[in-house]
Parts: C-alpha cells; sequence; structure tokens
C-alpha cells in the first residue's frame, strides 16, 4: 500500500510559540507524522541553535506594515471588538484601549475606524475588513518574498502557532493564494473572551477546551463545528517531560532558601497589566517583617516579556526576597511587536518547573500563572486591590473578565481585595495547602480539556489528518 506524501510548515511566531512547539515533544512527534517538515521561523534562526530540529528552518524576513494594510486591519479589529462590546467586559475594555485622541494623520484615521466601524460591524463586513486587508498586500516586496518562499517548499498544511500576531496576515494571503490548507492554535485561554480580532481566517483551529471551542463558535460565526479540535495545550507540557525536571535540593541550591521554611512564589505580570505587583510584593514582604504570616522563604519571579527594572527599589529594600529573572533572550531589536522577539533558555523552563513544584503557594495578579501552579495541585491568591476610587491601577476590572469569571465561579483560587484578606489567605492557605484543592482540579479541567501527557502527539496526529483531507 503506497504511503501518501504529506509536508507540513510551522509559523513559529514568537518565543512563546517556540516554548511550545519546539521546546516540547512536537518537534519530534511531527517527524512521526509527516514526511517532510519546515518551519517559517518570525525568530532570528539563531533561536534554534541549542535545540535538537533536524528539519528545514527559513528565517522569514521580516514584513513591516503599510499604512492601508494597518487601516483595514485596524477596522476589522475594532469591527469585531464594537460587535461583542456589548455582551462581555474584556472586549469592551479593549475596545477602550484603541481610542485614539493623537493629532496626527494615524489618529484622525482610529477615529475615522470607530465611526465607520460603529455601523459597519456584522460578521459580513469584517470579512469584507478581511479580504481588503489580504488585498493590500499585493505589491508589497516581503510579501512576494513569501510567495516565492511557500512555491518552494510545496507543503499541504501551514500551521500557526499563534492566531493573532498581524505580521502573520502576509502569509496566511499567500497561503489562500496557492489553496494550503491553514491551521492555527488558540494561543492562551484569554485570546477569544477578550481580545481583538485574529489576523486572518484559518481552515482550521485547534483548541484548548470544549470551553475555548464554544468561544470559538460564539466570536466567530463564520467557523463551523468541523474546522475545531480539541487537544489541549502544549503550553504545560514541559511540567511532564523528565527532561525539564529536577530535585528539590536544586531548587534550593538554586535560590538559596532555608530548607526548613515553607516557599510562597509571587509570579508578576508585565507591567502594561499588572501595574500593582509592586504594591503586593511589598506588602508581602512587610507582613512578613511583622510576623503577620509565619517565616517563609519569599520567591518572585518576573514576566518574561519585561526586564525587571521597574523592581529595583524592591531588591535594595528586602534583601531578604529571592529573585528570578526567567532566561529569555531578545534576539531582535525595533521590531513591530518586541515582545515577540524574546526567546525562553532551556534552563528557565527547568527554572521554572522546579518553582511551581516545590514552592507551596503562588500569588499573582490574575494571569495564567495561576493554571502553572495548578498542574502541581498548589494553592493560588489573586491579589486585585485597585479600583476607580481608591486611586490605584484599577485591576479589578479585570474580574468582570469572562475568563476570569470562570475562575471566581469555581472557587478555585482566593480573590483578595485588601492587605488584610492577603495576609489572611497566605497564613489560610500555609496552614491548610489541600482546601479548594477540588475546585482547582475542576478548573484546569474546564480550561485544559485534555491530559498533559501525550498533547503534542495529539496535534500532530490531528494536523496530519488535516493535511490529507479533500
Amino acid at each position: 500500500m503506497e504511503i501518501k506524501m504529506s509536508k507540513l510548515g510551522i509559523v513559529i511566531t514568537d518565543g512563546v510559540g517556540f516554548r511550545n512547539f519546539v521546546l516540547t515533544d512536537f518537534c519530534q512527534k511531527a517527524q512521526e507524522s509527516f514526511t517532510e517538515i519546515t518551519i517559517f521561523s518570525c525568530l532570528p534562526k539563531e533561536a534554534y541553535k541549542d535545540v535538537e530540529v533536524f528539519f528545514k528552518i527559513i528565517e522569514l524576513p521580516v514584513f513591516e506594515e503599510k499604512f492601508p494594510t494597518w487601516f483595514f486591519r485596524k477596522i476589522k479589529e475594532v469591527a469585531h471588538l464594537q460587535l461583542h462590546k456589548s455582551e462581555n467586559e474584556g472586549i469592551s475594555s479593549n475596545l477602550k484601549k484603541n481610542e485614539s485622541k493623537a493629532k496626527s494623520f494615524r489618529g484622525y484615521s482610529t477615529r475615522l475606524i470607530f465611526k465607520i466601524s460603529s455601523f459597519l460591524n456584522s460578521e459580513k463586513w469584517i470579512q469584507r475588513f478581511n479580504r481588503w486587508q489580504q488585498n493590500s498586500f499585493k505589491n508589497n516586496t516581503i510579501v512576494k518574498e513569501y510567495a516565492s518562499i511557500l512555491k518552494n517548499e510545496n507543503i499541504d498544511i501551514l500551521f500557526f502557532t499563534h492566531q493573532r500576531p498581524p505580521f502573520i496576515a502576509p502569509l496566511i494571503y499567500q497561503a489562500e493564494k496557492f489553496k494550503i490548507k491553514t491551521a492555527s492554535f488558540i494561543f492562551s485561554w484569554d485570546n477569544l473572551a477578550s481580545k481583538g480580532r485574529m489576523s486572518g481566517n484559518f481552515n482550521y483551529y485547534l483548541v484548548w477546551s470544549d470551553l475555548m471551542k464554544s468561544e470559538l463558535l460564539h466570536f466567530y460565526s463564520s467557523i463551523v463545528n468541523d474546522q475545531i479540535e480539541v487537544v489541549g495545550t502544549p503550553q504545560f507540557e514541559p511540567y511532564v517531560l523528565d527532561r525539564y525536571q529536577s530535585r528539590n535540593i536544586d531548587f534550593i541550591n538554586k535560590f538559596n532558601m532555608d530548607t526548613s521554611l515553607k516557599t510562597i512564589c509571587f509570579s508578576c505580570g508585565d507591567v502594561s497589566t499588572s501595574q500593582n505587583d509592586v504594591l503586593y510584593i511589598d506588602t508581602i514582604a512587610n507582613a512578613i517583617i511583622d510576623k503577620k504570616i509565619p517565616e517563609v522563604n519569599f520567591l518572585v519571579r518576573t514576566s518574561p516579556a519585561e526586564d525587571g527594572k521597574r523592581f529595583k527599589d524592591l531588591l535594595e529594600k528586602y534583601p531578604f526576597i529571592k529573585w528570578n529573572f526567567p532566561k529569555w533572550k531578545l534576539l531582535r531589536k525595533n521590531h513591530q511587536e518586541e515582545w515577540s522577539q524574546r526567546v525562553p533558555t532551556i534552563e528557565d523552563i527547568i527554572d521554572l518547573r522546579s518553582i511551581l513544584e516545590f514552592s507551596d503557594l503562588n500569588i499573582n495578579m490574575l494571569s495564567t500563572m495561576s493554571l502553572d501552579f495548578m498542574q502541581f495541585n498548589k494553592p493560588v491568591i489573586n491579589p486585585a486591590f485597585g479600583n476607580l476610587e481608591n486611586g490605584l491601577y484599577d485591576d479589578q476590572r479585570f474580574l468582570h473578565y469572562a475568563h476570569i469569571k470562570n475562575v471566581i465561579k469555581s472557587n478555585a483560587t482566593r480573590i483578595v481585595k485588601n492587605r488584610q484578606e492577603l495576609i489572611d489567605s497566605i497564613v489560610l492557605y500555609i496552614k491548610n495547602p489541600d482546601i479548594d484543592l477540588e475546585n482547582r482540579k475542576q478548573l484546569i479541567q474546564l480550561q485544559i480539556g485534555k491530559p498533559l501527557e501525550g498533547t503534542s502527539e495529539r496535534i500532530a496526529t490531528i494536523l496530519r489528518k488535516w493535511s490529507q483531507e479533500k
């Protein structure tokens, strides 16, 4: 029986996609499912020098968006937000963030976009804006290079590891021209219910869970059930891979911990959405000094998306705090989306896994890190002190976002709104870490619909199946 040849193209869009699909088992499992594979990398080729990837890597020329493309992408996105703003606080908030009062050409254009999209925002109009966006690529030199690359590689299916970056839209355009099947992985738990429109249309979609599948069908009415497959997420797969495992003694030595004490970890968001992190770290550190909570090891992990400079004063003020600055390398500056060019090291994945496994409690401002710690059955506290009345950065607004409402409803974490609630919850969880354990397990099942084991193999198998469909 003749085995049908099948060639996969993988678009690595950013550092998180690199972690999810290069530093997991995905490349190995994809090799078992496909006869040939090419990576189309939006990262510099040097990102791959320390990993074993045995197939072709093509570093894509960096696409720079011209005004017509920006205009149609922006109106498509704002129209999507306009369409769903009344039913969803996250989308409504995102819509406000897109407003502009700037007295510049882009500022005036943005206000025009808001006027047009306030009444032209049906799914039909959004699809029309998308077509106009795609047509804007016709005479772009870089986009013509993409055409040559895709033509030479002759792939059967092009898999995008993130659905939103604007710089992937030209690749989608060329795939459509060459009638190459496309598939995308939905990047994160909040991407559908609180973020803007995808960069384009795909033939197939991989989602984390049944919950995410229902969100996709709701927010994208042109997508049908047969285009979607629930696969879980490779984001957490390193936590069940032996090569990233370490021992408790390694963790203790790495961060200079006291073996007789329990460890609490505060994991930071990035400054754009987690501006009160300094306040929360300061509150916890003062409570430790004042003995309002039992003596503990206090470890802070900053966000991989930033350099940690905003915590400089805390380093000097509290020398007993242990710090983990994620080892992600910034490979390219002055990029349209510079955050996307930060790439994790293998050392950082090992560090993160050890922090998750050997810390006793996590505190974070409503981030995905809650799910990371829950993989190891660790209790989680989510502080949100700020509101419109008290003068702090308003992080309580996130409590109205759809994905956070699911967290609140689950009772899987303790949501705390002031200093005393934070201290009381820390004391409670240190004494009774298994409180809310069943709720945490149920939230994990809701958000991540499949076991971590075998995630890469599931994704590779589904992509192979789709590549052969007529």
